[in-house]
């Protein structure tokens, strides 16, 4: 049977679209792919009181099911730097870095398995409503290899630090390459700025926007251990592919 708050959830976005006679599928899989997607798809608006606290509530109970990784349960490779091997919306630390868009209002393809789609799905929709308020503040996109700090609200991190990578669509140029070394020094910096203790980086621009795995994790690397030196900031390398597991571990 279905989740009685996840129905709630589904129908009220249905409702809130002008959606009549939508048929609720009554397995709990299937349901929660139909809030997803409505997650995705609505735009920056504000929401009820009442809708915000049964989504926290729900999300809350279903980050716990999938499994939360405390960064004191990770063990360093090195001081203060920690290789793991994981979905980072699960991860428990001072703040993740999002792979985000020049938008920076999240992915918008509903059930996109992209990070920024999975960290706004479990974050909830204030996240989005946040990014796009600080946008709207702005008055522009943002420029590749800057960062923003938002709340993780339901995620188990307290901050997301969203960053736009540069993309490599031709031949990897010394451009590409500042641009990325930037990303990472832009997040830090955010993070050191706000007394964050801990942040957690995936594998920046390595996705759909090309950058070369090895190349990527080389600047990751090199950029946080100098940025590290004279800061005391722990910093997890986050990935998600064995390859990429493969890479940091020989550079690290």
């Amino acid at each position: 049977m279905s989740d009685k708050k996840l129905k709630y959830l589904v129908n009220y976005l249905l409702s809130e679209r002008g959606e009549k006679g939508f048929i609720l599928p009554e397995d709990n899989d299937e349901l929660f792919t139909v809030y997803r997607s409505l997650v995705n798809i609505r735009p920056a608006n504000k929401i009820s009181e009442e809708y915000l606290k049964i989504e926290d509530e729900f999300l809350t109970d279903l980050n716990n099911k999938r499994g939360i990784t405390d960064i004191s349960q990770l063990v360093p490779v090195s001081e203060g730097l920690y290789l793991w091997h994981g979905d980072i919306t699960t991860l428990k630390c001072g703040a993740i870095v999002n792979a985000a868009n020049s938008g920076m209002t999240g992915c918008y393809r509903p059930c996109h398995n992209c990070i920024d789609n999975c960290i706004h799905t479990y974050a909830g929709v204030r996240l989005r409503l946040e990014c796009s308020e600080i946008m709207e503040k702005q008055g522009f996109e943002e420029p590749t290899g800057k960062a923003k700090i938002t709340s993780a609200y339901n995620l188990p991190a307290k901050y997301v630090i969203h960053t736009v990578g540069p993309v490599v669509s031709g031949r990897l140029n010394n451009e590409h390459c500042r641009l990325l070394e930037s990303c990472y020094k832009s997040c830090l910096e955010a993070a050191v700025k706000n007394n964050v203790k801990s942040i957690a980086f995936c594998c920046i621009s390595t996705g759909v926007f090309g950058f070369p795995k090895q190349e990527a994790a080389e600047i990751a690397v090199n950029t946080i251990k100098e940025f590290k030196k004279p800061r005391d900031i722990e910093v997890i390398f986050n990935v998600f592919t064995k390859q990429d597991l493969d890479i940091y571990r020989k550079l690290l």
